[in-house]
């Protein structure tokens, strides 16, 4: 079992990382419209985050194998769960997350 852990971003301070649990979009929401506008597809590298700006650069890492990717945060979503991004399914796909469907990562802003 996957032990929940965050360290949530500062709000105007030092801290651009936090640490949790990802997971990806089901395949009903290809071709959906996002929380910012833009239309999801599963191919992109995008991702839904609770609180960060639309248009943000992440960079999550799967900390089970080390493999990242960095995706652009364009929805919302998570609402009463512990995951603290959803990927797109490739994003999912390049850091080796389609098999289990969640992994424990960190999420790092880049600047």
């Amino acid at each position: 079992m996957l032990a929940f852990v965050s360290s949530a971003f500062a709000q105007g301070g030092t801290t651009r990382s936090e640490t949790g649990l990802a997971s990806y979009y089901a395949d009903k929401f290809n071709g959906r419209r996002t929380a910012s506008g833009e239309i999801f597809y599963q191919d992109s590298l995008t991702a839904a985050h609770k609180t960060l700006p639309f248009g943000s650069m992440i960079r999550v890492t799967n900390l089970l194998n080390g493999k990242s990717v960095v995706v652009k945060v364009n929805d919302r979503g998570m609402k009463g769960t512990k995951r603290i991004v959803d990927l797109s399914k490739t994003a999912a796909a390049e850091i080796g997350i389609i098999a289990a469907g969640i992994a424990k990562v960190r999420v790092d802003l880049i600047p």
